[in-house]
């Protein structure tokens, strides 16, 4: 399976939850206790939920674990099993491997970005901020960090902020596909900032 393809169908999924969050919550006091927004996985296209994957397989997951133990210098077997367990749901386990992975070639832009989406699913969307502008450092025009920042600000109770990011981003990218909802995104927190006025 295609990394980027995966982690904008799931963080369009979680964009969804996170902004139906959001308006449902805007008016509401600062001290007052609010429901969790689901957590899910990646960050980009939230309009509708992606298919289930498969039941995650113990022996590929072993086989990879077992390779990964043999060969402690090996980043890509550590993406690998990072992104396994991403595409199952388990963000904290994945954000382990990522890390190691990073740790043995810290410029994989890619794997930064897809170990800050786990901190976002993993409700550390502060931590998962973090990862994205670290890649954006790198690259400024990092489609997939740019995308996640924006949910990762949303998370953190930044729409304005994470309008703006978007709305570059769609400066940059006007014709990619998997971009068009976020127009309609950008409405939906414009529209709930406007009747919270």
């Amino acid at each position: 399976m295609k990394r980027e393809p995966m982690v904008f169908a799931v963080g369009g999924m979680l964009f969804g939850f996170v902004l139906g969050y959001m308006v449902a919550n805007l008016g509401s006091s600062p001290g007052e206790a609010r429901p969790v927004a689901p957590s899910l996985a990646g960050a980009t296209d939230r309009s509708r939920p992606p298919a289930s994957p498969p039941a995650l397989d113990p022996n590929e997951l072993k086989a990879l674990e077992s390779l990964a133990a043999r060969e402690k210098g090996n980043a890509q077997v550590r993406v690998e099993l990072g992104n396994l367990l991403m595409d199952h749901s388990r963000f904290e386990e994945a954000a382990r491997f990522y890390r190691e992975a990073l740790a043995l070639k810290p410029d994989q832009l890619d794997v930064r970005v897809d170990l800050g989406a786990c901190l976002v699913n993993a409700g550390k969307a502060g931590d998962g901020l973090l990862e994205f502008e670290k890649a954006l450092q790198k690259d400024p025009t990092h489609k997939k960090a740019l995308f996640n920042k924006g949910i990762a600000l949303m998370e953190t109770g930044r729409p304005q902020e994470a309008v703006a990011v978007w709305e570059g981003l769609l400066k940059r990218f006007p014709d990619d596909p998997q971009l068009q909802g976020l127009r309609k995104q950008i409405e939906q927190v414009r529209s709930a900032a406007r009747r919270s006025s």
